[in-house]
């Protein structure tokens, strides 16, 4: 078997190099459209939170003179 030129080594390890980048590449990809969904649950909870926040305090100002007639 012959031996490898320097040229042939050096375009193997770039082969493996874009190879390797486009994987890289694919999974930060779906790591962004993880991400993306994590922040649409969270944005969905902070609202989920508030609207019971806002119940609550209007429950408490309904038992007060504010609110009643």
């Amino acid at each position: 078997m012959a031996k490898k030129s320097a040229l042939q080594k050096i375009e193997s390890h770039e082969k493996l190099c874009r190879i390797m980048q486009k994987q890289t590449f694919e999974q930060i990809k779906e790591m962004q459209e993880r991400i993306k969904r994590l922040e649409y649950w969270i944005v969905g909870g902070m609202g989920a939170v508030l609207i019971t926040l806002l119940t609550d305090i209007a429950w408490i100002f309904h038992g007060t003179s504010l609110f009643q007639s």
